[in-house]
């Protein structure tokens, strides 16, 4: 019992940040697709001198 008390303790605070984020961007009707779309396209990955890059 006490193993489940203590993933309580330790998960709750994440939901509660999540439902509270969800809500605040449905109330000022943020999309994730928007988001997306100001920050650009994914940078690309490239193998150079014997290691993956991110350009």
């Amino acid at each position: 019992m006490k193993g489940f008390e203590a993933f309580a303790i330790y998960v709750t605070p994440f939901i509660i940040i999540g439902v509270a984020i969800k809500l605040l961007m449905r109330r000022y009707a943020v999309d994730l697709r928007d988001v997306k779309k100001q920050v650009g396209p994914a940078p690309k990955r490239r193998f150079l001198l014997g290691a993956w890059r991110m350009d």
